[in-house]
């Protein structure tokens, strides 16, 4: 017991210091020097025409027949209609913004989200050892999903099944 102690201590500290304290789970952009790996998408193979006459016109700056269409392709996966689905975007943004954009939304909703950090930085304690507070200042904004399952399905909306609480 005496010599499990120290050990399981120093086993403890030195594992402790491989951690450099910076949650980058949370970080949605890209910040390394390096290369974004998920920026790459594959292309399509070229094809080559039976009759050169067929093929389309040139349009410069826009698509190209080998130019990636994940949506595309994830409507003709499901088993969509990809003519029909290609218009049905312009209406809802249409919609959406009957009322007026604002073109700095993204600067603004920056700004708000530093000042509310800011103002639930968190306690001297967890500011002096640079403890992570974000999902503490957020938790009063989260959603319960099951509580909020149990009400839709207590109104008479269909839901789809959930997995079980752990």
């Amino acid at each position: 017991m005496r010599v499990t102690f120290p050990i399981f201590m120093v086993a403890v500290l030195a594992l402790s210091a491989c951690s450099n304290g910076v949650p980058t789970l949370m970080n949605l952009r890209n910040t390394e020097a390096g290369p974004d790996e998920f920026a790459i998408v594959p292309t399509r193979e070229l094809e080559l025409p039976a009759d050169r006459a067929s093929l389309p016109t040139p349009t410069p700056g826009g698509a190209n027949r080998a130019d990636p269409t994940p949506e595309a392709d994830a409507i003709a996966a499901l088993g969509g209609n990809i003519n029909r689905a290609a218009g049905g975007s312009s209406g809802l943004i249409s919609y959406t913004s009957r009322l007026g954009v604002a073109a700095d939304i993204r600067a603004t909703l920056a700004a708000e989200d530093e000042a509310f950090r800011s103002r639930n930085g968190g306690r001297l304690l967890e500011r002096l050892f640079n403890n992570n507070v974000y999902f503490r200042a957020y938790r009063p904004q989260s959603l319960d999903r099951y509580a909020e399952l149990q009400r839709l399905r207590r109104a008479g909306v269909q839901t789809p099944s959930a997995p079980p609480p752990e």
